[in-house]
Formats: structure tokens, sequence, C-alpha cells
């Protein structure tokens, strides 16, 4: 249904007159005609009369009138879903309960104005083909995985370096060391069960792993970050890595310990990631915001794979 033609049907109901909604609507008395008369076609129905005193709604005109007045403001809350600035700025960090979607916060803090629709995709593949076919606007990930460049059209910024830290329960050998070097771990089993192959953060400790002889255990199954915590809590040899700003809690009872890993400190390396013909003005706030508060990876005393470094 023509929205112009309803639109012109709702203004001559308004005005009573041909005429006069031609003027409201900046065309012609011929123009409006024309477009009720191509309405009452496509319905079948007569919808105004005409007499000296104007147009009057036929009992037709009059059943239509409050369903036209619905199908114009829906068309309207449409334009506006997808207008630049009026919807919602969908964005991916990974998991809720990981660091980025602190980052993330801290921009809703800053800009509460602008609305935000948090999304949470699984692999780095799903994310990126996503921000490419803009179904979402922005993502944050390890850029990138070995061998991979982003797709024409993508960006990348680095935002956020995350240093690593052990995890380990109470009798772990290294559960009261106050830090530690990577090299301290080599030959050690470190359980990390959700590393599933393909995805960039399995890439990621893979090069840890081979960089410092550190032995990296997937072996699953996967039952989520309370399970893991349980049994690191109780082992003497198991421990994993953990971002810095990861948010955990765990019972009381389990007195785990998180220890800093420095000479070097490993970096997780997140990159915010973006379409570059996305025109949504609050993309350019967000990146704007991270960009500014990223105060750059320093020149010495850390580590990252070589394949995240910018313009590898």
């Amino acid at each position: 249904m023509d929205v112009m033609a309803v639109r012109t049907f709702v203004a001559v109901a308004d005005a009573g007159q041909f005429q006069e909604a031609a003027a409201g609507l900046s065309i012609t008395p011929q123009a409006v005609s024309k477009r009720v008369a191509a309405l009452e076609k496509e319905l079948g129905v007569q919808l105004f009369t005409r007499d000296a005193r104007g147009a009057r709604l036929t009992i037709d005109g009059q059943a239509f009138l409050p369903h036209a007045r619905t199908f114009l403001h829906s068309a309207e809350c449409a334009v506006a879903s997808v207008r630049p600035g009026h919807r919602a700025l969908r964005v991916d960090v990974i998991g809720r309960q990981l660091s980025l979607a602190g980052l993330l916060r801290g921009f809703h803090r800053a800009h509460p104005e602008i609305e935000l629709d948090v999304v949470t995709l699984f692999d780095s593949d799903t994310a990126v083909a996503a921000v490419r076919d803009g179904t979402i606007d922005a993502t944050f990930r390890a850029v990138t995985k070995p061998g991979r460049a982003l797709p024409r059209g993508v960006a990348a910024t680095s935002v956020f370096d995350e240093p690593l830290h052990l995890f380990t329960g109470p009798r772990h050998e290294f559960a009261n060391a106050p830090a530690l070097a990577p090299a301290q771990l080599a030959g050690r089993r470190i359980w990390m069960p959700g590393n599933l192959p393909g995805t960039e953060w399995a890439a990621y400790y893979e090069e840890l792993a081979a960089t410092f002889g550190i032995i990296i255990d997937s072996v699953g199954p996967d039952f989520g970050i309370e399970a893991l915590l349980d049994t690191i809590a109780g082992s003497t040899t198991l421990a994993t890595f953990i971002s810095e700003q990861t948010p955990l809690v765990w019972p009381a009872g389990h007195d785990l310990r998180r220890i800093p890993l420095e000479d070097p400190t490993p970096l997780y390396p997140h990159s915010l990631i973006w379409r570059t013909r996305n025109p949504h003005p609050s993309l350019a706030t967000l990146r704007r915001h991270l960009t500014a508060a990223y105060p750059g990876r320093p020149d010495s005393g850390t580590w990252v794979p070589e394949w995240t470094r910018p313009n590898h």
C-alpha cells in the first residue's frame, strides 16, 4: 500500500476539502485526487463523497480512517528505527561476565543518552561477518587469528590490553607466589576446557603455550566457569588463566588465588571492530570514548602474539 496515498487520504479527511489538503501537502488538487482515486481502486471502495461543502467520508472511509492513522504511525516508526542515531547501537561483547562488558558499561555511564543493544556472539568469524553484513555495529575481538585478515570495508583499532593472571587453588605449588614469570610455568598443566579449536582465544593461548613451554589442556567437557572453579579449588596441580579484570565470585571456602604474571606480562589484546561505512553517529562516539581511554601498549615488558600486532 502506498504510504503517500494513505497520508493524502488522512489529510483530506482531516481538512474536509481536497484543495485545503493539497495546500497542506504542497501538491496540486489534481495530485490529491489522483492519489485518493488510486487508493480507492486498490481498496475497491469509495472513501469520499463530494458536495458543495467539500469532501465527506463514506461509511467505508470512516471504517478505514483509524487503521490508516495506525498504518502511518507504523510507517514512521519503521523509518525512525533505522534512521542514523535513532536506533540502538548494537555491540557484541562475547560474554556479559567478561571485562568487555565492563568497557561497554563504562561507555554507557559516560553517555547514558545513547541506547545500546548488547549481544553475545561466540566466535570471531561469526562476529566479524555480522559486522560486515550490518547485523551488528561493532564487536570486541582479538585481531586477527593467524593468517586471517579482516574483510574489505571492516576496520579495527586497539582499545584494551588486559594482563593475564594465573588462577589456582590454595594447595597449588604457586598458590602463595606474589607474582610469576610465564617461563616459570614451563611444563605445567593449565586447564582451559573452554578453548575450542578455531576460536581466537584458543589461537592466543596456543601461541602463549608454544612461546613459554606451557601445557594448555582443553580436555572437556566444559561445564562453565563455576565447575572450573570448583575443580581448581580442590586441585594441587591444576591451574587456569584468567584475565585481570574478569569479575568472578566463588564460595569463601574455595580460597582461590589470582597471581599476576610479569617479566613479561602476557596481554590479551582487545580491539573494536566496525564497518567503515556504518553511518550510525553513536558508533563514532563509542570509538572516540574507547580510544581516548586506551593508554597504548608499552614498548617493553609485555607479550602478545606477533599476529595480534598492528599492521602485521
